[in-house]
């Protein structure tokens, strides 16, 4: 009998942790946010224009690939502090992505926006995702918005 009990114990324990688990990485997560619209540009051009909004907010291209039309580009900001010691500067990130439309749709651009807290620990920087900046979030829409007009 008192097997039992402490197998149903141990049961209800685990479960009860493993749901606590599951909600808890849930709720803490810190996901990037991806912007997508349609664009009435060709490909390369939506491509270019991309690369050129990139430069004009002040982000440095880190990645670019020409074939598959994706780059990658990152902004320091240096302006945020925070009380803690360890906590250095945040890195705005980019992921820009440009691939071909669907029917009437001639190009479809993704942006995906990243914020990173750097911080010095005692094993040299450690980058921690947090949800997207202001700064970030902006700068995505403002490529979006430039590069999905008519040339």
């Amino acid at each position: 009998m008192y097997r039992r009990s402490a197998l149903k114990f141990a049961g209800t324990l685990g479960a009860s942790a493993l749901v606590g688990a599951l909600l808890g990485a849930c709720a803490g997560s810190a996901l990037p946010m991806t912007f997508a619209t349609a664009s009435p540009r060709p490909t390369s051009d939506a491509f270019a224009c991309a690369q050129q909004q990139v430069k004009a907010l002040e982000f440095k291209i880190d990645s670019h690939d020409d074939e598959e039309l994706r780059l990658t580009a990152r902004k320091y900001d240096e302006k945020t502090r925070r009380p803690d010691v360890q906590f250095r500067r945040l890195i705005d990130r980019l992921s820009i992505d440009v691939d071909p439309g669907h029917g009437d749709t001639v190009t479809t651009i993704s942006v995906v926006a990243h914020t990173f807290a750097e911080l010095m620990t005692h094993r040299g920087p450690t980058e921690q995702e947090e949800r997207p900046s202001e700064n970030a979030q902006l700068a995505a829409q403002a490529i979006l918005n430039r590069c999905a007009a008519k040339p």
